[in-house]
Formats: C-alpha cells, sequence, structure tokens
C-alpha cells in the first residue's frame, strides 16, 4: 500500500511537486517558549511552521513542562513518527492526557497496544485502488490521495501506517494515470483530494492537481480534505484562497475534534475560506478522553455553525492498529446523537457513522426514533420521549374504534385508538397550558394581545 501512493525515485526526478523528507531539525528558535514564539516573526508563516514541527521527543520539552518515559515514547515514535506544528503545540494546557490536544497530538505507548481486531488498512483502501493513489469504492466518488504529507500527525489517523513514514506528493505520471482513468469512468461526478493532507503542498502543486482533475469533463464537484485550518491556521493565505476558487464548485472538509481548536486563528482561516465562497464541512472523530462528551460536542457543534462550518461527520473511530486506547463504544455515539437531538438546531447535528471494515463504506448509526409499525400507523418517538402516531396514506379515521378512556400504551397508537403518550413534566407542554390558559383568558375578557 505504501509503494502503491507514495513517489518512486523516478517519480520524484519528473515531479517538482515531490516534498523531500523531513529531516526533522529545527531552526535556531526552537528552544523559543510557545509565549515567545507567538511574537516570533515568522510565526505566521506557514512553512516556516512545518519546517520546525517537532519531531522528536526532546523537542517537547520547549512546550511541554514534564515529559515522562521518554525512552518508551521514543519506541512510538520509531513505529508511528510523531509531528505536531508549533502553532497546534503552543494549545497544550497541560502535560498529560486529560489535556484534548495533548492527547490528539503526543505519543502514548498504548499505541503499540493491538488487538487481534485491529489491522493496518481496515478499510482495505488498497482493494479498492485501481490506479496507485486512487480509491474507487463507491460508484460516483472517488478518493485522490495527493501527498503523504500532513503538517501535524494525528494519533488516532486512520493511515497511521504510512504517516510520516515518507512524506512526498503525488507525481506527474500518476496524475495521468488518474485521469485517464477518470475519463474511463464517467460515472465518477465527485473527487476528494486528500492525503497526508493536500494543503501542504505548495499553491502550484494543489494548482496542478486542480487543473488535472478540472480537465475530466464528467468531474463536477471537487472535494478537498484537510486538517490546516485546526493545526496550521496561517496556511489559508490570501493567495491560496484566490487560487482555490477559481476552480469552483469546490468544497472544503476539515477535522475540528475539540472546542478548543477552535481558536481566533482557526476561525479566520476558516472565515476566508467562507468568504470566498467555498462551503465547509467537519468530520470529527469520536475519541476517548477528547470528545466522548455530549456537551463537548454540543460546544464543537455550536462553534462550528458560529464559524460558518457545517457539522458534517461524527466518526466512529476505525479498526485501526495504534489507536485502541482512543476507540469509543458505538452506544456512546448513539448517546450523544440522542442528547444533540432537540437541544441544538438540525444545521449544528452531524451524521454519525461507522465507515465499516473491509470497504464496507460509511454505514450511518441513530438512536431509534420508530418504535412500533403496522399497516395503517407508524409509531415515533420525538428527543423528549413524545411518542405519536403517524397515520399511513390511505387511513381512514372511522374505520378506528374510539380512543381508550385508559392511559394509551403503544399498540392503541399502532392501531390508531390513541393520537399520543406525552412523559410526564414535559417543559414544552408546560409552556403550551401557559399560552393556552393566557388565550383562555384573553378570549374571555375580550381583550387582544
Amino acid at each position: 500500500m505504501q509503494q502503491q501512493i507514495e513517489c518512486t525515485r523516478s517519480d520524484a526526478a519528473e515531479d517538482q511537486s515531490c516534498e523531500p523528507p523531513s529531516t526533522g531539525r529545527a531552526e535556531e528558535n526552537d528552544t523559543l517558549r510557545p509565549a515567545e514564539k507567538k511574537s516570533f516573526t515568522k510565526w505566521n508563516d506557514w512553512q516556516w511552521q512545518i519546517r520546525n514541527r517537532i519531531r522528536r521527543i526532546d523537542q517537547l520539552g520547549g512546550y511541554i513542562s514534564s515529559i515522562t518515559s521518554q525512552a518508551e515514547l521514543e519506541k512510538v515514535v520509531e513505529k508511528y513518527p510523531m509531528a505536531i506544528t508549533p502553532y497546534y503545540a503552543s494549545l497544550i494546557e497541560r502535560p498529560d492526557l486529560s489535556d484534548p490536544i495533548y492527547r490528539m497530538s503526543v505519543p502514548n505507548i498504548q499505541e503499540l497496544y493491538d488487538p487481534m481486531c485491529l489491522s493496518e488498512d481496515p478499510l482495505e483502501e488498497h482493494c479498492d485502488m485501481p490506479v496507485p493513489g486512487l480509491v474507487h469504492r463507491y460508484r460516483d466518488r472517488a478518493l485522490l490521495i495527493a501527498t503523504t504529507m500532513c503538517s501535524m500527525y494525528c494519533r488516532h489517523c486512520t493511515r497511521k501506517r504510512i504517516a510520516g513514514m515518507r512524506e512526498n506528493s503525488i507525481s506527474p505520471r500518476r496524475l495521468r494515470q488518474v485521469v485517464e482513468y477518470l475519463n474511463m469512468h464517467p460515472e465518477i461526478s465527485d473527487v476528494i483530494v486528500s492525503g497526508g493532507d493536500p494543503l501542504t503542498m505548495s499553491d502550484n502543486a494543489i494548482e496542478s492537481v486542480l487543473i488535472a482533475l478540472r480537465s475530466v469533463p464528467t468531474v463536477q464537484v471537487i472535494r478537498i480534505g484537510t486538517r490546516t485550518p485546526v493545526v496550521l491556521p496561517m496556511r489559508i493565505t490570501d493567495e491560496l484562497v484566490n487560487m482555490l476558487k477559481k476552480y469552483h464548485p469546490l468544497w472544503i472538509n476539515t477535522h475540528f475534534n475539540h472546542p478548543k481548536e477552535l481558536t481566533d486563528d482557526a476561525m479566520r482561516a476558516c472565515a476566508k475560506l467562507a468568504d470566498a465562497g467555498i462551503p465547509l464541512g467537519n468530520q470529527t472523530v469520536l475519541l476517548k478522553g477528547v470528545n466522548d462528551d455530549p456537551m463537548v460536542i454540543e460546544k464543537l457543534c455550536r462553534g462550528l455553525i458560529q464559524t460558518r462550518v457545517r457539522p458534517y461527520y461524527l466518526y466512529q473511530c476505525d479498526l485501526v492498529r495504534g489507536v485502541e486506547h482512543l476507540r469509543t463504544s458505538l452506544r456512546k455515539g448513539i448517546e450523544i446523537m440522542e442528547y444533540l437531538r432537540g437541544r441544538v438546531s438540525g444545521i449544528a447535528i452531524p451524521t454519525f457513522v461507522v465507515d465499516a471494515p473491509h470497504g464496507g463504506g460509511k454505514i450511518p448509526v441513530l438512536p431509534n426514533y420508530i418504535i412500533s409499525m403496522s399497516p395503517t400507523h407508524t409509531v415515533l418517538r420525538n428527543y423528549e420521549g413524545l411518542m405519536v402516531n403517524y397515520p399511513e396514506p390511505g387511513f381512514e379515521s372511522s374505520t378506528v374504534g374510539p380512543t381508550v378512556d385508559s392511559d394509551p400504551d403503544v399498540w392503541q397508537l399502532a392501531s390508531g385508538n390513541a393520537d399520543a403518550i406525552v412523559p410526564m413534566k414535559n417543559p414544552r407542554m408546560k409552556r403550551r397550558e401557559k399560552i393556552e390558559a393566557k388565550s383562555k383568558l384573553v378570549e374571555e375578557s375580550g381583550l387582544l394581545f
């Protein structure tokens, strides 16, 4: 798999966009503390941020006061490389696993624990790769792995098997192979540009990919998956945005996992993209100890909407080797979805999905809102626990007997003998009672509102 998606030496000779592997060496100012770095003139230079990524455990000391078990963590980095931008490292408030930023970016010895149910490529992307770098799983869309480089290597990465192993971009030869395949398969109308993170490439390299995809007449929509607004917001430059908007319809999905990532810098980066007419979506991964709390997800979703980013997916963590300590139960995700419904507007509620093993694709997982079904009625439940019957087409109310005097049950709703089961102490019903009482009082007094 790694050989299929990375540039070979001959590719690199042909492709000016291929990036050399990072040396892991930082510039002299790497010893500056985070507060000092923020006032450093190069802090907002995204290329400086990438050159100064934290790649070694001993470098963490400049940002985190106490790192224990360094020898153990070095074993983790040998297997799963580390890269943290100075910007993202500066968001760490506590130097331990209780800090969500720390937990998503700093290696953990638990990454070396691999139960049998995990695999390096649980989505079997290599099996759906007809040409190197292009995953064709769904009939009408394909995913292009444009680079293997990220500005930060998330500890929960679904492509952990290749993250940081070698940092290269797609070669012109392989890009031509992708274009040939797309031309031969006109059913593909939607291409997702992914990686790695495609926005770590130079503007010219990104544009070469967009030009190639736009050369295919049947490709209608291009999407870019990126975490740069979160971990490297200074990458969203005016020059980048002006280039991207030439290739509409273009969509961007980013990857905020926690409200603490919604910094002023990140929100400004998203605003630039939104102002350029680029619709923004967000794909959150449900992570144990990071965001597996309904109120944390609620705060994140509200913050995203304020930032003009639509919560798109809430992902169950994939069955990837090295991430078992971050996996939650499916039950936890359903609990969160149950909590969100009715508390935030529909535009702020993502779809909870499981990207199924063996290349099964995304499967939505929802709380059960259908309680019962009969030929004449379907019983539905809302977020409050209110149950109502929904008459099916062709149902005539006269064909059903009168409503029973006793408290209704689900059977009576399904048969049409009752309309609703209202939970006790329902706040909305109490508001209705007050409104009804007020209306009655006005009606009796002859006054108008």
